[in-house]
């Protein structure tokens, strides 16, 4: 691997990292829900639920934004490296 692309790799890493990060995270909000639908007491648990299932939407919305630029971005990473090993392949070597 040529050392221009070593940045770019480390940028990648650091981006799948976070994505990783998100799905941790979203598992540990997530061990907080209720399954149950409890109808004499809807006031309390049903209020703590809809502010639980808000903050899931947002962290799903940012965790699929997240993994679609990662997974572009290394696609775009493994043609640019698959390109330039090309490219030099026809060069000769004195």
């Amino acid at each position: 691997m040529p050392s221009s692309f070593i940045p770019f790799v480390v940028l990648w890493c650091v981006m799948a990292a976070v994505v990783l990060a998100m799905v941790v995270w979203r598992k540990m909000v997530a061990s907080h829900e209720d399954d149950n639908i409890h109808v004499l007491d809807a006031s309390s648990v049903s209020q703590s639920q809809v502010q639980l299932a808000a903050k899931l939407d947002q962290i799903d919305k940012w965790g699929k934004t997240l993994t679609v630029i990662t997974i572009v971005f290394g696609l775009v990473l493994a043609a640019a490296w698959i390109y330039a090993g090309w490219m030099n392949a026809g060069k000769i070597v004195e």
